[in-house]
């Protein structure tokens, strides 16, 4: 009888019944669905959460349920995300680090000790009551509950009980510890204590190590993020370590100089670092000031800032020029509200430019607003100092190796040739229909046999060749005036 098959389970070579044979095949694939442009990666502190895990946040409330009320710390992780969100961001990868010092708040409720699910101060707000049963006395009900953290309840007859529904939640507040002989059930409550942050993380924390375990920075690696930061951290010893990582992973690393620092000795870090790559966007240590709706008015880093307009921008877009929002002040304007400010000449600004290193100040060229006013890398080239650079080739690499190898194990003769070119000719169709390429004159894709000659394909090589021209961005704008009496002017003829 007539048999379905799925394409490729039947070898047609062999057939010796008459017989009809269907065979599903998939879909043609010919384009490749674009990568995320605006994930951020962030390190960071907190007094809540998981450590050297990259947890996903998408929201405040997200934020808040991870790693609890923000902290009025410069590598505070929620105020970080406040920040970026608040400037267009929508999609986290967080990463909370310690010093090692941190401990976990206790409490001990009817003989059972209760520990807090993870290390730091915001512990020391969760409450732990154990009620009896209204109908069933015989049955009691452990409520945890904290204002950030919400609330979880666990019933049970006994202490086994409950702590075993206890651990069976991923999303426990606490951790119960039963002793041998476990005590009876009786109605109390206690609130956690002794829960402690630790001292600020030193920049090997930050960094963190590679390999099976990854800690601080190396657990963003596989986060598909295509902009880094480690929120706080000043170190100019690891610039080039967040290089390294950044190239490797197809992230945008967004650094910052010292709160206070100064123009010359902004350019001696950099240079002592030995820092010039397309890679890492590094900003001028002028701190802002950034009103928190839980601690105050706080100077903060200006790299979240930046990171939060990256993550609402297509990749072809600069961040030159682009009003950021939150900010209502800088240690060299200082607050907009004292009525007084002062601003960048084109001497300092040439000065950070030429060396690779960006600002943040008001005003910009476009109006008296707060924005990023180079829109540069690191990088000494010309052609790859842009914004637009690292963000659009990271954007089309990391597209490109979503799909592409998909074709790996394929027999290689003109059907995959052609396969390969349509995938990656509609995938930058598809670049320039989203407005991020110009036309379809700004690429080309060679991949046949005058790239793929019998004597690599013999040994198992497939080669595309990509080439894209990117759109430029307005940097300098000349608008040639002439006025007077005399000018004479011819109009231009009118069409037919």
């Amino acid at each position: 009888m007539p048999t379905i098959y799925q394409a490729g389970d039947l070898n047609t070579n062999s057939l010796v019944v008459p017989n009809l044979y269907t065979q599903v095949q998939k879909p043609a694939t010919l384009a490749l669905n674009g990568v995320s442009s605006g994930r951020i990666g962030l390190v960071g502190t907190a007094g809540w959460g998981p450590l050297n895990t990259a947890v996903i946040v998408g929201s405040m409330g997200d934020c808040l349920a991870a790693f609890g009320t923000k902290q009025p710390l410069a590598t505070d992780i929620g105020t970080a995300v406040n920040i970026a969100i608040l400037n267009g961001a929508s999609d986290f990868r967080c990463v909370r680090v310690s010093d090692g010092t941190d401990t976990a708040a206790t409490g001990t409720l009817a003989g059972v000790t209760l520990t807090a699910r993870y290390t730091g101060s915001a512990g020391n707000a969760i409450t732990a009551t154990l009620t009896q049963g209204a109908i069933i006395t015989t049955k009691y009900t452990l409520t945890t509950s904290h204002a950030a953290l919400g609330s979880r309840s666990y019933t049970g007859t006994t202490w086994a009980d409950i702590a075993k529904a206890i651990a069976a939640d991923t999303s426990a507040l606490v951790v119960a510890t039963v002793p041998d002989t476990a005590p009876a059930l009786a109605a109390g409550t206690v609130t956690l204590s002794s829960g402690t942050d630790g001292a600020t993380p030193k920049a090997e924390q930050f960094i963190g190590t590679d390999g099976t375990a990854r800690t601080g920075m190396y657990a963003l690696r596989n986060q598909n993020c295509a902009l880094g930061m480690l929120h706080g951290l000043t170190d100019n010893t690891t610039w080039t370590v967040q290089k390294a990582f950044g190239l490797q992973e197809g992230l945008y690393m967004i650094c910052a100089g010292p709160s206070g620092d100064t123009i010359t000795n902004a350019v001696s870090m950099k240079a002592a670092a030995g820092l010039d790559s397309y890679g890492v966007k590094l900003m001028f240590g002028d701190w802002l000031w950034w009103d928190d709706d839980t601690n105050g008015v706080m100077l903060v880093s200006p790299q979240a800032f930046v990171a939060g307009r990256f993550g609402g921008l297509s990749p072809e877009q600069s961040s030159l020029n682009k009003q950021l929002v939150g900010v209502i002040g800088s240690q060299k304007a200082g607050l907009v509200s004292s009525g007084t400010a002062q601003t960048y000449s084109d001497a300092e600004l040439g000065a950070l430019f030429e060396n690779g290193i960006d600002v943040i100040c008001n005003p910009a060229p476009g109006g008296s607003y707060w924005a990023v006013r180079g829109g540069i890398n690191t990088s000494s080239s010309d052609t790859t100092n842009d914004d637009t650079y690292p963000r659009l080739t990271n954007y089309i690499a990391n597209t490109i190796n979503s799909g592409m190898g998909a074709f790996v194990g394929y027999v290689i003769n003109t059907t995959l040739f052609g396969d390969i070119r349509a995938t990656l000719l509609g995938t930058l169709s598809n670049m320039v229909t989203a407005g991020i390429l110009e036309n379809t004159a700004s690429y080309t894709v060679v991949c046949d046999a005058s790239n793929n000659p019998q004597s690599r394909t013999d040994l198992g090589y497939v080669q595309a060749d990509v080439k894209v021209r990117y759109q430029g961005i307005n940097r300098f704008f000349i608008v040639n005036l002439q006025g007077g009496s005399s000018v004479v002017i011819v109009q231009p003829a009118s069409a037919a």
